[in-house]
């Protein structure tokens, strides 16, 4: 008999379903969907079986992803989808001698990377596949936008996606103010493809503690004052005597 009327596997997709979880955002939760990032430590090959090159006969293939475990401070920099990879490795090279456990971990790097959108430079921890990557983005912006929640694995990422998201759906005058031609020009430049409503960029990148807090104060009405109460209640009151009065009118 089960310990338990429903799996712990599911508690977490049931949790959505009641309370203050079901009233959040539908795009909010939509966006908590686990996907499968981009592969990076390792390459699929997408089938199950392959002619060996040798002997010409079909063997199984073992399509296997690596286990990658990020650690808490990768959530302060941008890694790139790059984590820490344990294994083992043999002593002196030599496959005869003893296996000792060895982690392997990215290299890291401080570059200072300027965000058009926001008109400010981040000192940021990053690996030389993030600047890859930035390049191949064709910007900082671009591959901040671009990227999806899943591969980029930073809350410093997400948190500077929604500050963007944000700039280009308010088009305030905090960016650039004493050029507004240059201003213009930014705008024009990303709102084309990342520019989405308000009510919905301010929900990005928010952890689901931080949503429920959000809702939360939405939510939240302060108490109306007792006086008030019985204010409008008094009015209430006169208002329905004065229509219970006789109404005299003169025949004319």
């Amino acid at each position: 008999m089960p310990l338990h009327k429903y799996p712990p596997k599911i508690w977490d997709a049931l949790k959505l379903k009641q309370g203050i979880y079901a009233r959040l955002p539908q795009h909010y939760l939509k966006s908590l969907e686990q996907k499968e990032p981009t592969p990076v430590h390792w390459r699929p090959l997408g089938v199950q079986y392959r002619a060996n090159p040798k002997t010409g006969l079909k063997e199984r293939v073992q399509d296997v992803p690596i286990p990658i475990y990020y650690p808490p401070h990768s959530q302060d920099g941008l890694w790139g989808g790059e984590g820490w990879i344990s294994g083992y490795r043999y002593a002196n090279n030599d496959k005869m001698s003893t296996r000792l456990r060895k982690t392997w971990k990215p290299q890291l790097f401080k570059r200072q990377l300027y965000s058009e959108i926001l008109d400010h430079k981040f000192n940021i921890a990053v690996t030389a596949r993030t600047l890859n990557l930035i390049d191949a983005a064709f910007g900082f912006d671009f591959y901040i936008l671009k990227t999806p929640k899943e591969d980029l694995n930073s809350k410093l990422g997400m948190d500077l996606k929604r500050a963007m998201l944000l700039r280009l759906s308010r088009r305030n005058a905090e960016l650039y103010p004493d050029d507004p031609d240059k201003r213009e020009q930014v705008y024009n430049k990303y709102k084309q493809q990342f520019e989405i409503p308000e009510e919905e960029a301010e929900w990005v990148g928010l952890s689901l503690e931080e949503a429920v807090e959000k809702q939360r104060q939405l939510e939240h009405k302060e108490p109306e004052p007792v006086f008030k109460v019985c204010v409008d209640q008094l009015v209430e009151e006169l208002h329905i005597k004065k229509l219970l009065e006789p109404h005299l009118t003169e025949k004319k």
